[in-house]
């Protein structure tokens, strides 16, 4: 098997991973018709290249409000104030941008006051912050980071739309529900046993409270790998003004193309925000003109390419 063919078949593994972050790999290898051992051994290579899959809380489900913060900063302040914001527990991604001065950060908030401590109190004492403006994200149509790299292996039909306004009340977790939210965070495909050990559960109730959690949206599980390695060197965040009846048209046209890792409709004079992973410049210039340009009510778009990621992937625990 040659190198093109060996990279064909990591494409095809991180798709299904994406599709199933838990999916045993005797089945994946019965999928893909070779040996467990082949499969274990293109898996634990990926690893080594930096494979994760992680469980994440869906915020939503769970009665959190998610904000996207962007800041600008002075260049000799923006890394250590990210840095900062990495280290938050309530915050998911922290990217910096335009030139080293733009800090994009994902923070989910339990209550009001949660909120306007950080945003009233935290940031703007902070030295050296110039501006901050906080958008609440009113429905995420696609991924629950701007920097979803599972995204360059999703299919369409895995490509699932996310309502924003759940039918039910916010589900209510136990200690054994956060306690696995915690070791999920930290490893997706933990075994039942290691689940076990760690919330002081049987394996038999473990598995019922991850059907529960998984059964209810509360919890599903992403792959993070960076795209660098499969040849995907800028990741643009899109700032678009879009008129209020095409909302959700190009939200959702958004969600469906291959390039978007997330997309939401957000508060702000931007009403929605998404991110992309792309080749080169050639191909997100393509993007805009072939995919987005043609879409109705888009007024204006605004791109910011990420120069760092400083955190990525790391859920904010409900």
């Amino acid at each position: 098997m040659d190198s093109s063919a060996l990279a064909e078949f990591d494409h095809r593994l991180l798709e299904a991973l994406q599709h199933d972050g838990r999916a045993p790999l005797s089945r994946l290898a019965r999928r893909f018709d070779v040996s467990e051992r082949t499969l274990a051994r293109r898996y634990q290579r990926l690893r080594g290249l930096g494979l994760r899959i992680v469980g994440h809380p869906n915020p939503v489900r769970l009665g959190l409000v998610r904000w996207l913060l962007r800041l600008h900063c002075t260049p000799d302040a923006a890394s250590t104030i990210a840095e900062a914001l990495a280290r938050r527990p309530d915050t998911s991604w922290v990217t910096l941008a335009s030139g080293g001065t733009e800090i994009t950060c994902a923070v989910n908030t339990r209550s009001a006051d949660e909120r306007n401590a950080l945003l009233l109190q935290k940031l703007p004492r902070t030295p050296k912050v110039l501006s901050v403006s906080a958008h609440c994200m009113l429905r995420i149509f696609m991924g629950t980071t701007s920097t979803w790299h599972a995204t360059r292996f999703r299919t369409p039909e895995s490509a699932a739309v996310d309502s924003g306004t759940p039918d039910a009340p916010p589900l209510s977790l136990d200690a054994t529900d956060r306690a696995l939210f915690a070791e999920l965070a930290r490893d997706g495909r933990a075994t039942l046993p290691d689940l076990g050990k760690a919330t002081g559960r049987s394996p038999s109730s473990v598995q019922r409270h991850l059907e529960r959690l998984r059964a209810e949206g509360a919890l599903s599980f992403g792959v993070d790998f960076d795209p660098q390695l499969l040849g995907y060197h800028m990741t643009t965040q899109l700032w678009l003004k879009v008129s209020p009846a095409h909302l959700r048209t190009v939200g959702e046209s958004l969600a469906a193309h291959p390039s978007t890792a997330f997309a939401a409709a957000v508060t702000g004079t931007s009403n929605l925000v998404a991110s992309g992973v792309f080749r080169t410049p050639v191909e997100l210039y393509d993007y805009i003109d072939r995919s987005i340009g043609p879409l109705p009510g888009i007024q204006s778009i605004e791109t910011s390419p990420t120069l760092r990621e400083v955190k990525r992937l790391a859920p904010a625990l409900p």
